[in-house]
C-alpha cells in the first residue's frame, strides 16, 4: 500500500509542478475548457500561496498560479520525489530526517526572515533558489520513507509466509 501511495504522490507532485507552468498558457490559449481547468489550478494554489504578482513569475504575460518561492518548493519536491525512485534501489528511511529538513530549510528561512525584516529585497530567482533544498529534501525523505515502510512490510510478509509454509 505504501509503495502505491509513494508512486501516486510522486506522479501527483510531477503533475502539479507541470500544471503550474502550463496554467498561464491555458488561460491565453483560447480554449474555454482549458481556461476553466487553469482557473481551478489558480484557485487551488490560492489556498496555500499568497499569489502576489510582484513575487511571481509570469509566463505568456500571465502570472503563474504560485509565487516564486512556492514554485521552487513544488518543483524541487517533485524532483526529490522522482530522485528517490531513480537513485536509490534499496529504499531506507533516512537517518536524522529532522536534521536534514532543518538544514534544508535554512536558506528559505533566511530569505523569508531577511525580507520580512527589510534587510533584503530578494528577486524572484533568489526566492526560488532558496526554496530548492527544502523541497528536494522533503520530497526525497517522504518518498524514501514510504518506500522503506513498504519494503519492510513486504519482508515481514515473506518471512511470515515462509514460516507458515513449513508449518512453524
Amino acid at each position: 500500500m505504501q509503495r502505491a501511495l509513494a508512486a501516486i504522490l510522486t506522479i501527483g507532485a510531477i503533475s502539479w509542478s507541470a500544471a503550474l507552468f502550463l496554467a498561464p498558457y491555458a488561460l491565453t490559449g483560447g480554449s474555454p475548457r482549458l481556461a476553466s481547468a487553469a482557473a481551478t489550478i489558480y484557485q487551488a494554489a490560492g489556498l496555500i500561496c499568497h499569489q502576489r504578482p510582484e513575487r511571481s513569475f509570469h509566463l505568456a504575460g500571465v502570472q503563474q498560479p504560485v509565487c516564486a518561492r512556492c514554485t521552487g518548493l513544488y518543483v524541487s519536491g517533485a524532483v526529490g520525489a522522482l530522485a528517490a525512485w531513480l537513485v536509490s534501489r534499496r529504499p531506507r528511511i533516512p537517518r536524522r530526517t529532522r536534521v536534514v529538513i532543518v538544514a534544508a530549510a535554512i536558506p528559505t528561512a533566511l530569505s523569508v526572515g531577511l525580507e520580512f525584516s527589510g534587510l533584503l529585497h530578494s528577486s524572484n530567482t533568489l526566492r526560488t533558489i532558496s526554496a530548492l533544498p527544502l523541497g528536494a529534501a522533503a520530497g526525497w525523505i517522504f518518498i524514501q520513507s514510504l518506500r522503506a515502510e513498504a519494503a519492510e512490510a513486504q519482508a515481514r510478509s515473506v518471512k511470515g509466509m515462509s514460516y507458515d509454509a513449513r508449518g512453524l
